[in-house]
């Protein structure tokens, strides 16, 4: 299994970015996804959390409270991927974002946490 990031950038505040992950590998069942972000020198904080929803529910989402408002997560079921919408970028949401997801390989395994490679986002002011 393999969490693939796509999305990245130097934006001046103000600006949007739009952040998108892919879970692809032998998944059985995607759980929760999300993404976390690690500030220079601060340790890793999670951005926003989403869970899998039905087909007609779409999944519960919770947020920090710094970018309440601001950021949007989603998912796409079909296609196994995660969107943040990241709109009013300050200066202090740079960091490296980090994309997450529980995922079950097997009707026999519970699940686990994977994660993606880092993306940068830099917010200039």
């Amino acid at each position: 299994v393999q969490l693939q990031a796509f999305g990245r950038g130097v934006v001046q505040a103000g600006r949007s970015v739009r952040l998108s992950c892919a879970a692809c590998g032998s998944i059985f069942r995607l759980n929760a996804m999300g993404w976390y972000r690690q500030p220079p020198g601060k340790q890793r904080e999670l951005v926003a959390r989403i869970d899998a929803g039905t087909m007609l529910v779409a999944g519960s989402t919770n947020y920090a409270d710094s970018v309440k408002g601001r950021f949007t997560i989603s998912r796409d079921n079909a296609k196994n991927t995660v969107y943040l919408q990241m709109n009013s970028l300050k200066p202090e949401d740079t960091a490296v974002h980090y994309c997450n997801a529980y995922i079950s390989t097997s009707l026999y395994h519970y699940g686990m946490d994977y994660w993606g490679k880092g993306t940068q986002v830099t917010v200039s002011s």
